[in-house]
């Protein structure tokens, strides 16, 4: 039996608040890695609120922070029963098994998971996430996990002219090329 060759869906999302079915998915961004690190394709979504979803005040003053990306995550949102299935077509048209990658991927993919069982029936991703901060600590051999933010990562891993906007593909794909340089180095290393 062959296994069939992974692809590395870095995803990141945005939201108006911290609870996935309580607080409403704004928008999200997939990009998809092959096993050599090149990027093959995108995803990208706005979302319409929950109806019935609550917007966390936290959140929403956060996001006074960023009114550019805000605009871009409410720019054209579409309902997420239509998105969702859509999404999972893209994933299964994908030439590998996806493997859901995040930053974190504890926050991303709950509210991704949550969309797809909701409005999808479906999860190709499966149970399993690969969390970039936790795959930092262990290929710099860290003690502590807060010991591996962004800002303590070796700048090599960075893509450069890629910035962190909030916007969900932009960040999808700085998130994507990290954890595939990451990954590179670490496997060079073996």
């Amino acid at each position: 039996m062959t296994e069939r060759s992974e692809v590395f869906v870095s995803t990141d999302i945005e939201t108006d608040g911290f609870v996935p079915g309580v607080n409403s998915m704004l928008s999200f961004g997939s990009a998809a890695f092959d096993d050599d690190g090149r990027l093959i394709e995108t995803f990208e979504a706005n979302l319409a609120l929950l109806p019935e979803g609550e917007q966390n005040p936290v959140t929403m003053q956060w996001w006074q922070g960023f009114p550019e990306a805000w605009e871009k995550a409410r720019s054209n949102p579409r309902p997420p029963a239509e998105v969702m299935p859509v999404y999972v077509q893209w994933l299964r048209g994908l030439p590998g098994k996806p493997a859901f990658v995040g930053y974190p991927a504890t926050f991303d993919f709950p509210f991704i998971a949550w969309y797809l069982a909701r409005f999808a029936g479906d999860n190709p991703f499966g149970f399993a996430a690969i969390d970039i901060k936790t795959y930092a600590m262990a290929v710099l051999r860290r003690r502590h996990f807060h010991a591996s933010s962004k800002q303590t990562l070796p700048g090599r891993w960075f893509e450069p002219g890629l910035a962190h906007t909030h916007v969900a593909l932009d960040d999808a794909i700085e998130q994507g090329y990290l954890f595939m340089n990451m990954r590179r180095e670490h496997l060079a290393q073996r």
